[in-house]
């Protein structure tokens, strides 16, 4: 299974910001199955570490994710459905980090989507659009629309015609399944660009899929459409059986209606797929394609093949850090020809036309109004925080009683049995090296056995979150000293006699003796840093690397000056004091994944106060045990407490103070006040079963329907026209802000920025905010037509997304634009950078641009803003 990893999750790569991101790229194409079948097959061509999404997803209603790929025909009498859509091609089912880790199913490089029709009608075409969502490691595009029209011709008949076999729709159960190549009598054509087909060749949108059609008549009346994905390296699209309410949106074909053809069955799928849990979609269990291509096979029954089957196909494209919105690929199959590809969009259609470029906007956009500065890429630091965890997890190992009256010992039996404090010196520093490949080795082994993305199943799926709930509530009481954990003595044993060999391979196997009979204390600890840095290929070497690292420091260290041994505190029973603060450690570690196995999986619970109540406990329990109020099997009784033990109940009180504070009600955000320290550890605050949703003012409400409360309660527009009208009514700036439900770095950016005082303050009193959501699936009134992208805007998402595209020039998000209520963009737009000082200088270099220029014009505030804090 391809697991998204959450450390790709911080590599903030920009390299699409200002540019127009088109990473799928679609053809279609036809096959004729029989006299009246045929089959539709989309094929999509995705850009290397893009991915959309199956049709197929699992996640529930109440979940936001990635949009499913999906394939919407057009109605007509010539044509029917025969059965489900068939995928096929890299498929991959992994969670994903951009939607809360939901699991979804997905495709890389390639996709291949087939429906099969019945046609009576043959000469008519069968039209359509699919609509599809890209993603990558740091982002998603907006849902996009391809319009798709199939001309079918009736092959001759032959003797060699076979009857394909029937593909079985079910993969819930699907571990790993190898593309299949396609039959050697479908026609392959070339694959077709999305920017091609919707007249953007010349932009850059961010395109990891590229779609390509075909059909195979099985027999007079039946065919076989054939959607063919190929996937950039990296990226994934989601299965037809993965629910869209859960998280990404499945791969999706759907069929311009006619009375000329009829699927047969669903729609079968085929490539190297993978199910699991998501971590970008709040570990939901998805079902995604992995690797291309991928096919779709689609059985009809025709009963005019001379008539063309239309539709569209409907997937989302994710990579590791990632998801692009939902992407539609109209396609068109001509089984009288044997033809099929991306449809175009018809000039006589008599679809409605919308304009959203706005003149003044793509002037200043430009040049801005105002010199702001441009953005700077982030740099991951993810690896240094996981050697940092492990060198962390090797200096407690050094505290606990297995590993600590080791050091002098070891120490005085290098410098005191070798020839020479040379000698010993150059022996204690192998036995150190030793400690650290042995332990390195253990990393590297976990790696290879499970291999580089099934570590991050480890950490996100709601089976293992729970297996390690409970292996954490083993460790903590067996640091609580009621049972120990042990390897074979006959190990140790063995061991112990291979190193009284001598020589290099002797000081190797000490080491190694040391790492077995140790390990009932450095057991849970390395387990425990295990997890933790299971989300990355790199994890389990580094942070082995960081705890070997540590353990063997000291005896190179006290070898080199044998004099410092005599500062080393005596053994006793503070060693014993360790290994109970480590169990209540585990204790409170075993709930964060008791935590996201509920919120994968929505039990609902371990909300946010219990979680935090529980943690208030725990903490409070250690700082009672540290002023020795409480006892465990083997503590001595405590007479006087040590300076050390002292501080550190303090620091447990202090710690239990503040997570008190957790508790807090926000009135600003009208929720809990979230602590910094615990992010990534407690659910989110408005997670909870407490508190009520904030209200809007009804005045504002009545006056403008998409008035409502948005990220820290604040208040926002989800209509650009509304929230411009609104902000000349009040004139005050604008901060545009395209964003989508199912967009991470969106989210950060709302969690640990916006909440800030100073930032919160700037946009809740000196700017209108107006928040577009590029995944909104809402459908529009009536199917628009983009004027300048000649692509159907089937629903509020498609029409924000086309909004950003021809006035920015992109369609990543989030992106953030200070424009004025006459729509002139104030400073140069930003995208995600991790930064509350670079933010809100952003946003007061744009409120003082529109301060000059509206004194410079002459324009009277009715309130004053921006006020010097």
């Amino acid at each position: 299974m391809r697991y998204s990893t959450l450390l790709s999750f911080f590599l903030a790569s920009f390299s699409l910001f200002g540019q127009m991101a088109n990473p799928v790229h679609w053809s279609f194409e036809s096959k004729q199955i029989n006299d009246t079948e045929f089959d539709l097959i989309f094929k999509a061509k995705i850009d290397e570490g893009w991915k959309t999404y199956s049709p197929f997803q699992k996640y529930g209603e109440d979940v936001i994710g990635p949009t499913p790929t999906g394939f919407y025909f057009d109605e007509g009498a010539h044509f029917e459905v025969k059965g489900k859509l068939v995928e096929s091609g890299d498929r991959h089912e992994a969670k994903e980090p951009l939607f809360d880790g939901i699991v979804v199913a997905y495709f890389k490089k390639n996709a291949t989507f087939t429906q099969r029709v019945k046609v009576t009608d043959a000469r008519q075409p069968i039209s359509g659009y699919l609509e599809y969502m890209a993603c990558n490691e740091e982002m998603c595009l907006p849902p996009a629309n391809v319009d798709f029209s199939f001309k079918l011709a009736p092959a001759s008949k032959s003797a060699n015609v076979k009857t394909a076999p029937a593909t079985d729709p079910e993969i819930a159960e699907a571990v790993e399944e190898n593309i299949q190549k396609p039959a050697e009598d479908f026609t392959e054509v070339e694959p077709v660009e999305i920017q091609e087909a919707i007249g953007l060749a010349d932009s850059k949108i961010a395109a990891p899929v590229k779609w390509t059609f075909d059909t195979k008549k099985i027999s007079e009346e039946e065919y076989e459409l054939l959607f063919i994905a190929d996937l950039d390296k990296g990226w994934t699209i989601y299965s037809q059986h993965t629910d869209p309410d859960d998280g990404p949106i499945p791969t999706e074909f759907v069929f311009e209606a006619g009375s000329h053809f009829e699927r047969l069955g669903e729609t079968a799928e085929e490539g190297k797929k993978k199910s699991g849990p998501d971590p970008f979609f709040g570990g939901a269990v998805v079902v995604k394609f992995v690797e291309g291509p991928v096919s779709f096979t689609q059985k009809i029954k025709v009963s005019d093949p001379t008539q063309s089957i239309k539709g569209y196909v409907t997937y989302m494209a994710c990579d590791d850090s990632q998801c692009l919105p939902p992407t539609d690929v109209e396609f068109v199959f001509n089984l009288a020809g044997g033809t099929a590809g991306v449809a175009t969009l018809d000039p006589a259609s008599g679809l409605p036309l919308i304009d959203q470029s706005v003149p003044s906007i793509r002037a200043t956009y430009v040049e801005p109004l105002g010199d702001c500065g441009a953005e700077d890429v982030v740099r991951n630091s993810g690896l240094l925080w996981t050697f940092v965890l492990g060198f962390a997890g090797g200096l407690l190992a050094l505290l606990t009683p297995c590993v600590f009256p080791m050091i002098p010992l070891t120490v005085s039996f290098f410098t005191k049995s070798s020839k020479d404090r040379k000698t010993g010196l150059r022996n204690a520093l192998l036995y150190g090296f030793s400690i650290i490949v042995i332990y390195v080795s253990i990393g590297l082994i976990i790696t290879g056995v499970f291999g580089a993305t099934a570590l991050n199943a480890l950490s996100t799926n709601w089976i293992a979150n729970t297996l390690f709930f409970l292996i954490f509530l083993f460790f903590a009481f067996s640091f609580f000293g009621y049972y120990e954990i042990t390897l074979p003595s006959s190990w140790a044993n063995k061991s112990d006699a291979m190193a009284d060999r001598g020589g290099l391979l002797g000081i190797f196997f000490m080491a190694f003796t040391l790492a077995l009979v140790s390990f009932s204390c450095t057991g849970p600890i390395i387990g425990s840093a295990l997890v933790q840095s299971a989300t990355d290929k790199m994890g389990p070497f580094v942070v082995m690397l960081g705890f070997s690292s540590a353990l063997a420091l000291p005896f190179a260290l006290f070898a080199a000056f044998p004099g410092w041994l005599n500062s080393l505190p005596k053994s006793g029973g503070w060693m014993n004091s360790v290994k109970v603060v480590l169990g209540f450690l585990e204790l409170a570690l075993a709930l964060k994944f008791l935590s996201v196995a509920d919120m994968t999986m929505h039990w609902n619970i371990l909300p946010y106060e219990l979680f935090m109540g529980a943690w208030v406990i725990i903490f409070a329990a250690m700082a009672a045990y540290l002023f020795g109020f409480i006892r465990f099997p083997h503590d001595s009784p405590v007479k006087k407490l040590p300076v050390a033990r002292l501080g550190f109940a303090l620091l447990s009180l202090g710690l239990t103070i503040y997570l008190v504070t957790g508790f807090f009600f926000n009135e600003r955000t009208q929720t809990y006040d979230s602590l910094k320290l615990m992010s990534g550890l407690a659910p989110p605050a408005h997670y909870n079963i407490f508190l009520p949703e904030p209200e809007v003012d009804p005045v504002i409400k009545a006056k403008y329907p998409s008035f409502t409360k948005c990220a820290n309660n604040l208040d926002c527009f989800k209509d650009y026209v509304e929230g411009m009208a609104y902000a000349r009514e009040v004139k005050k700036p604008v901060l545009l802000d395209f964003t989508g439900y199912g967009c991470v770095n969106c989210r950060k950016t709302e969690e640990h920025i916006w909440i800030v005082d100073k930032v919160w303050k700037k946009i809740g009193e000196d700017f209108v905010l107006v928040s577009l959501y590029v995944d909104d699936r809402q459908p529009l009134k009536e199917v628009l037509v983009s004027a300048s992208r000649q692509e159907k805007l089937r629903n509020v998402g498609n029409k924000w997304a086309d909004f950003q595209i021809v006035n920015f020039e992109q369609n990543s998000q989030p992106l953030y634009v200070l424009m004025s209520p006459d729509e002139r963009v104030l400073a140069a737009p930003r995208g995600f950078k991790e930064s509350v000082s670079d933010y809100a200088d952003f946003l007061n270099c744009g409120l003082e641009t529109y301060r000059q220029i509206t004194e410079a014009e002459g324009i009277k505030e009715d309130s004053q803003i921006g006020a010097k804090e």
